[in-house]
């Protein structure tokens, strides 16, 4: 682990982090399925980024890479909220900050937590680490982006049809719609935080070569 590495070091990931908050946030526009948009299989890879860097530059270095991402994420929120869609604005300002707020609570406690476990059995930091970071990158998210018992955050948004209801991703018992996606988005983030175990397995094995 590089105590104090250079930003030269840091751009791969602080690019990575770009790229991935970029990418969630163009392709959450886009509907896969009923339940689900496009961005909820590449936004979770913001975790992978997150502990890769933990692991190899450690905590500082991580939590620099987060904020890169929360500067790029409030910048392309900003922007979206300045776009008509064919629903109106891309991104009202209510889920602009449900966004800004989720990822950066979730990312640094992922940071903390990876850093508490790094000494533990390798997979162990990046999957308690991500699970909870997911966890918590979910409830925050759409409680404060969808949520009724939330609307004095901006009454002008319009979260009536988050809140209809609805039996649970179609089969469970009735409740508001949002807590249907936030499940299905949980849901996701879940099986990749497995997932993503392999790539960082692969990528440190081979980072840790080079370095011997």
């Amino acid at each position: 682990m590089t105590p104090n590495p250079t930003f030269a070091r840091l751009v791969p990931a602080i690019l990575a982090m770009a790229a991935v908050v970029l990418a969630s946030n163009i392709l959450v526009q886009f509907l896969f399925g009923q339940w689900l948009t496009w961005g909820a299989f590449t936004y979770p890879f913001a975790f992978l980024v997150t502990d890769l860097t933990n692991r190899i530059h450690g905590p500082a270095a991580a939590r620099r890479v987060v904020m890169a991402g929360f500067v790029v994420g409030v910048a392309a929120s900003a922007l979206g909220t300045q776009i008509e869609g064919e629903f109106g604005l891309l991104v009202s300002w209510r889920i602009a900050l449900g966004s800004g707020t989720a990822f950066l609570v979730a990312q640094m406690v992922d940071v903390q937590i990876f850093d508490r476990l790094r000494r533990a059995r390798w997979w162990r930091a990046p999957l308690v680490s991500t699970l909870v970071g997911a966890t918590l990158d979910t409830a925050i998210f759409f409680t404060i982006a969808f949520s009724a018992g939330l609307s004095m955050i901006a009454p002008g948004v319009d979260v009536a049809w988050a809140n209809e209801a609805l039996p649970v991703l179609g089969v469970g018992p009735v409740a508001p719609l949002w807590q249907s996606l936030a499940l299905a988005d949980w849901a996701v983030k879940l099986a990749l935080a497995l997932v993503a175990l392999v790539p960082f397995r692969m990528i440190v094995s081979r980072l840790t070569e080079k370095v011997a």
